[in-house]
């Protein structure tokens, strides 16, 4: 990776703002924790009614529908004041935003949910959507933004995002990338985990250790302003730079790790490559301390560093200190490993007991002064997706790869096929796929479609691209919570409230074993996830890539987006190898801000005259008033 350098960053989280919110902690110090019993999951009925809450003055109790709105501005803010200060005409460069999200506004698609039962309208129809936090967000900036995306890779989204922005830089398509992301703690989400037995019942979680039963969740924000170093305005100090990044699925199971951690350690394997393969001296690990992710990767920290260096590398479980922070935890952790470096810090560890022998990593009871130079953070997700950043002290010099996107084959799918027949063509079960929803079996059919017209596409990656994406499974899981209580959360629905479950089901049935996440910033996502995509290939990240353009589409998607949408899907390969393609994709605009006006196709219907008839010269479709996608192909 060529130089990439962090020149500001904004952060919130339960233990503060600021450089507090992801301070690898004190020299001789414990690790402080943040979590908490919590009021409002408690009084929900959960069992396990723990959390780490950002601080009551970040938001207001005025707007509580919107305090992940006020969360990720309120970092935004801080990003933003930094650069005022230490790059004073950053306004007048070319500045690009992608955030990540697990849930997005989804305190507010509660309510609106609930609304729409009723038979009520409802007014608002932006902030229960995933990308409406981000949206308002950006509007604060009153600026162009461009490229501009939203992550919707669960538990990983931050730090694709971190990847995807050092990617723009080394192509040029920005000056200053503005990357991170955002979550708040709803019971939505905390009834799904607590479905799972993923969180724990005596806090703080004990991650490594014997006797671990879980995380608790957390929320927060975190943005990072990333510079190439030799854009940046002379006497600009960084914080540290990007090295190397990768990302990887298990291709395995939705929900449980490849027990190996061999998608992981792809992950961490690639960034690492691309870094230099440095001396690691920290990592940030995933560490949710449920049984069988620690174990996973603990062996996937021993095959990415070797057996010998993963037994001397200190271990940063950064989550059992301020929670899962889910769509933030790769950012705020990536700055955390950031603080230990800046300030010569090997930080403590949360939690007590005797280490598992299954799970064999290095854990500080205390932190210690050191010299830490290179971290590998290490992320994973719903779906079998992973990714790992590689930051440090000093800035890398390698140059990047550089290479073209080429289209090939394109198909159109307007509605599922029976049950039973889309279970044979993607190698699984019709009970399997009963428990899905359509949005995944809409994903599931495309791909098979896909595969019966390319040949195998294994090793291949996916981005799946989506307006409201999951929103009708989420009404429907929702709707349960309001009638039987949170306890009564299904763990075999939960998954497929998310985004990244599409993906990830498509990774399991072709053996996708590339990067996998799903984007989702507005009516234009279709768009979005084959620019994404061909970023993907040109900066060597994957060799092929599988882009999917889906809409399930019902009573909930009706009412807050009117006609626009139609249910189907549009499934595309795309790949580094232009023999037989049918042309090579160009350039691309992915643009927020003001003045988007006009009629454009909406959803997966903005990709479908690649499916159908001659190639277009370009696809275009945008999200009014404000966000534009289009991608110029060049026919072979």
């Amino acid at each position: 990776m060529s130089r990439v350098a962090v020149v500001a960053f904004g952060a919130v989280s339960a233990l503060g703002e600021g450089a507090v919110a992801a301070s690898a902690g004190e020299v001789g110090q414990p690790a402080r924790v943040a979590i908490a019993h919590d009021e409002e999951l408690a009084a929900a009925g959960l069992l396990r009614p723990f959390a780490a809450r950002t601080p009551a003055g970040v938001w207001s109790s005025g707007a509580a529908d919107l305090r992940v709105t006020a969360l990720i501005e309120r970092a935004l803010d801080g990003c933003v004041l930094q650069l005022d200060r230490r790059r004073p005409s950053w306004r007048n460069e070319r500045v690009g935003m992608v955030l990540g999200t697990a849930s997005g506004g989804m305190r507010s698609a509660e309510r609106a949910f609930a609304a729409i039962e009723r038979g009520e309208a409802v007014a608002d129809v932006e902030a229960p959507t995933y990308f409406g936090p981000m949206a308002r967000a950006a509007r604060r900036l009153a600026m162009t933004l461009e490229p501009a995306v939203l992550v919707l890779g669960a538990c990983a989204s931050s730090a694709i995002a971190l990847g995807l922005a050092a990617r723009w830089l080394e192509q040029g398509a920005c000056d200053i990338a503005l990357a991170g992301g955002f979550d708040e703690v709803t019971v939505f989400v905390a009834a799904g985990f607590e479905a799972l037995r993923a969180t724990t019942a005596s806090p703080p979680p004990r991650p490594f250790r014997v006797g671990r039963d879980g995380m608790s969740l957390g929320e927060g924000a975190a943005v990072l302003a990333l510079a190439r170093p030799d854009k940046s305005a002379s006497g600009t100090r960084a914080h540290g730079y990007i090295a190397g990044f990768g990302a990887a699925s298990d291709a395995v199971h939705l929900t449980a790790p490849d027990r190996g951690g061999a998608g992981l350690a792809r992950a961490a394997q690639a960034a690492l490559r691309e870094a230099g393969h440095p001396s690691v001296d920290l990592v940030g690990a995933h560490a949710t301390a449920t049984t069988f992710n620690d174990a996973a990767e603990s062996r996937a920290i021993a095959r990415a560093l070797g057996e010998a260096s993963a037994r001397d590398v200190v271990v940063h479980p950064f989550k059992a200190q301020a929670g899962h922070t889910l769509g933030a935890a790769g950012a705020l952790e990536t700055l955390a490993c950031l603080d230990a470096i800046a300030r010569g810090i090997l930080p403590a560890a949360a939690g007590e007991g005797p280490l598992d022998d299954s799970a064999p990593v290095r854990l500080l009871a205390r932190a210690t002064a050191g010299s830490p130079r290179t971290a590998l953070k290490l992320a994973s997700a719903f779906g079998g997706v992973n990714a790992a950043i590689v930051v440090t002290a000093d800035p890398p010099v390698r140059e990047p790869a550089r290479r073209s996107a080429f289209l090939h084959s394109a198909v159109h799918l307007a509605r599922e096929p029976p049950i039973e027949q889309l279970a044979m063509e993607a190698r699984t079960t019709v009970d399997r796929l009963a428990r899905a929803d359509a949005f995944v079996r809409l994903a599931l059919s495309a791909v098979a479609l896909l595969e019966h017209t390319t040949g195998s596409l294994a090793g291949a990656g996916i981005v799946v691209g989506s307006a409201l994406s999951t929103i009708e499974t989420n009404a429907s899981f929702a709707a349960r919570l309001r009638e039987l209580g949170a306890r009564a959360a299904e763990p075999r629905r939960f998954p497929y409230t998310s985004p990244n479950a599409a993906p990830g089901e498509c990774s399991i049935a072709f053996g996708l074993t590339g990067p996998s996440f799903t984007v989702g910033g507005g009516m234009h996502a279709a768009v979005e996830a084959l620019a994404t995509g061909a970023v993907l290939i040109e900066t060597g990240d994957a060799d092929r890539i599988v882009v999917v353009a889906v809409d399930d589409v019902g009573p909930i998607t009706r009412a807050l987006a009117g006609e626009r949408l139609q249910c189907g899907a549009v499934a595309l390969l795309l790949s580094a190898d232009g023999q037989n393609a049918r042309a090579r994709v160009g350039g691309a605009v992915m643009r927020r801000g003001p003045g988007v006006s006009g009629s454009f196709a909406a959803g997966h219907l903005a990709l479908l005259p690649l499916a159908v008839g001659d190639l277009p010269t370009a696809v275009a479709s945008a999200s009014p008033p404000d966000m534009f996608a289009r991608v110029v192909f060049h026919p072979i």
